[in-house]
């Protein structure tokens, strides 16, 4: 079992660990930072280009060159193919005669796997095209709608089916991209 004691003094913390080893005989570590540095030997420059007033605010004036043209074709594009909907537009959405697919993603600005979800999601936006319709829910925003749809985790997707028959198919979790045509594919 470890022991933590902490003594400090004016200027020096000292730390001290105690460990047991096999032999039980406990072994003392000693760490001391570095003194404090006094504010004496400090010394500040205070004509600070970066926070004048008579410089622009850019930190260069040269013009940039492009390294490498954007890439433009199928997979790039300037607008979002997945769409963001309010709860009511999904509900009047899945309630609709539809003759796709419908991918619905649970999602929330804060949270990393869902942006990278995001990015999955409009490279199959693109793939289908209009061979299933992709959209989003913010949880953030709608977090009735997503209590009700017992969303847990994020980000969580489902996959309903134009066939009203057939059960939605539901996933929690950043899962490949593969998976999700696999779904859409074979299940839906």
């Amino acid at each position: 079992m470890a022991l933590l004691q902490a003594r400090t003094s004016p200027h020096i913390h000292t730390y001290c660990f105690s460990f047991k080893t096999h032999s039980h005989s406990p072994v003392l570590l000693s760490f001391q930072p570095p003194p404090p540095v006094s504010l004496t030997s400090v010394k500040t420059h205070h004509q600070n280009s970066l926070f004048s007033k008579n410089t622009p605010s850019s930190l260069s004036t040269t013009p940039r060159k492009v390294l490498c043209r954007p890439p433009h074709g199928k997979h790039v594009r300037e607008d979002y193919l997945v769409e963001k909907m309010s709860a009511q537009e999904v509900q009047e959405l899945v309630k609709g005669d539809r003759k796709v697919p419908l991918v619905v993603d649970f999602f929330a600005t804060w949270c990393g796997p869902c942006i990278l979800m995001a990015q999955e999601l409009e490279m199959l936006a693109v793939e289908y095209e209009s061979n299933v319709k992709v959209i989003k829910v913010d949880t953030d925003d709608e977090y009735e709608f997503a209590r009700d749809m017992q969303v847990r985790g994020l980000p969580t997707l489902l996959f309903i089916s134009p066939d009203p028959s057939k059960d939605a198919i539901r996933t929690e979790g950043l899962i490949p991209l593969q998976m999700m045509r696999d779904i859409i594919d074979s299940e839906l």
